[in-house]
């Protein structure tokens, strides 16, 4: 199924639980901090420079942001955590949202954590994959990896994979400037989307 990916197209938002898309097919979602690259990581594997708004503003994803690949495959942009400016109140309103639809939606096959590879892993990172406790699969996205030399970038992998010590938590470098590492995120992608 070539080019799956490009086909990706905006479906639509959803505040409140009750705005979720159908419960059906699967669907990979895409968590992280404010700025960790979430956003520029999605719109490189579907090659749309605009899919995903993006923006230097910390915070800019409000919604569960769904996008459409075909009838059965869809990707999820969440919004980012950790960014202060956000009210209280709707900081709450996200963790109820967000922890129901990671903990109960069914066709969600892989939550994949986007990291900056400079800052590591955060305690809102850990956090989320203390909160998931191994339902389902997880990947480490490690983004903004040409910012780093081949040998800190393999020691920061090395480092994280032995934090993780967990068969079910695969990580890999990306760089969405670059290109660097997206065809093994796209075989991450494909796996748990079951492209063949």
């Amino acid at each position: 199924m070539p080019n799956l990916y490009q086909k990706a197209s905006y479906l639509t938002s959803a505040f409140e639980l009750s705005q979720l898309v159908e419960d059906v097919g699967l669907e990979i979602a895409f968590a992280g901090r404010s700025n960790a690259g979430k956003s520029t990581a999605i719109n490189r594997l579907t090659n749309q420079k605009n899919l995903c708004k993006t923006s230097k503003t910390p915070g800019r994803t409000q919604l569960i942001n769904f996008f459409e690949l075909d009838d059965e495959r869809r990707l999820v942009d969440l919004p980012g955590y950790g960014f202060a400016k956000v009210p209280k109140k709707l900081r709450q309103h996200w963790n109820t949202v967000l922890s129901s639809y990671l903990l109960e939606r069914k066709s969600l096959s892989c939550l994949i954590i986007v990291v900056d590879i400079r800052r590591g892993m955060t305690d809102m990172d850990w956090g989320l994959i203390e909160l998931m406790d191994k339902q389902l699969p997880i990947h480490i996205l490690l983004t903004k990896a040409d910012k780093l030399k081949n040998d800190a970038r393999k020691r920061t992998i090395m480092k994280i994979e032995k934090e993780l010590s967990d068969e079910d938590i695969s990580v890999s470098a990306f760089s969405a400037l670059s290109g660097l590492g997206l065809d093994e995120f796209i075989d991450h992608c494909n796996k748990f989307l079951e492209v063949e």
